[in-house]
């Protein structure tokens, strides 16, 4: 396994490999990996021949008072995990080296932006589409993994790709989750003991409304009721947004249905957690 700081070194790596036929695997983080990004390297080491890791905090999908600085880090241990899933390369660039001095190309987005976390963090998914258009730039992957917890995220990437004719396979991955389940997240880690609890809250809303349209529900208001109830019963909790969605144009569902997107984020004291199911689908 190598790692590689410098953009150049890393273009120049995987461009030499592709030259030679390889199939590039790649899997963009921020870092602080757990078992959610385990599970995207293991599947990522079935699906070619070179296996590429990105970890870079990204600074432009941070908004103002967002946790930038904050953002937990933790190189060593990341390396020592992506060894133990099969990296072979590591990108772990500079914010100057990603943003040098005169950068200015943005990406425009549309709709898929605009609701859920769109709503919440304005300017947040320009960020990241920047980043990932980059990252694609750099790495030139065959293929690209992203977890399904962000799912707004992977909609807006599927898109752009799609839109930008970018020769990237697209590969959504299942939310893993704690054994209580919690879902995994680099953030958790903020979370005192008892917040490490009441975070709960997130998932049994989502138990509630899996249950309830099982057995014939599909009111959105009685739906959303329900969830609200038992995050507000929650101390420390503050509801950014519980929303039913169609899962593809990210609209508003009008009634609930096997392809409803319920989506969720949540301050749990000062943390902000976000969850989503597909009603129908694997929770």
């Amino acid at each position: 396994m190598k790692l590689i700081q410098n953009v150049q070194e890393m273009q120049q790596t995987v461009l030499g490999l592709k030259r030679q036929g390889k199939r590039v695997v790649f899997v963009p983080t921020m870092g602080f990996l757990h078992q959610g990004h385990a599970s995207l390297l293991r599947e990522g080491r079935t699906r070619g021949d070179v296996l590429v890791l990105s970890i870079f905090v990204n600074p432009t999908q941070f908004g103002v008072n967002e946790d930038l600085d904050s953002y937990p880090r933790n190189l060593e241990g990341d390396c020592a995990l992506a060894e133990a899933c099969g990296v072979d390369l590591i990108f772990a660039p500079t914010a100057a080296g990603m943003y040098p001095p005169g950068f200015q190309t943005t990406v425009a987005l549309g709709p898929l932006t605009k609701p859920l976390c769109g709503a919440s963090r304005p300017g947040h998914f320009n960020g990241v589409a920047v980043v990932v258009t980059k990252l694609f730039g750099i790495v030139q992957p065959d293929c690209a993994l992203f977890g399904n917890k962000d799912f707004q995220q992977l909609a807006i990437i599927r898109q752009m790709t799609q839109d930008l004719n970018l020769a990237v396979e697209i590969i959504g991955m299942p939310i893993v989750r704690e054994p209580d389940g919690l879902a995994m997240s680099s953030r958790n880690s903020y979370l005192t003991a008892i917040q490490r609890q009441q975070a709960l809250c997130l998932f049994r809303a989502i138990q509630k409304v899996r249950d309830l349209f099982a057995n014939g529900e599909t009111s959105v208001d009685r739906l959303l009721g329900e969830a609200r109830m038992i995050i507000t019963a929650v101390p420390e909790t503050s509801i950014d947004y519980l929303e039913l969605r169609n899962s593809t144009t990210l609209q508003p569902a009008e009634t609930a249905a096997g392809d409803t997107l319920f989506a969720l984020a949540v301050k749990i004291g000062s943390t902000r957690l976000i969850d989503n199911t597909v009603l129908g689908g694997d929770l």
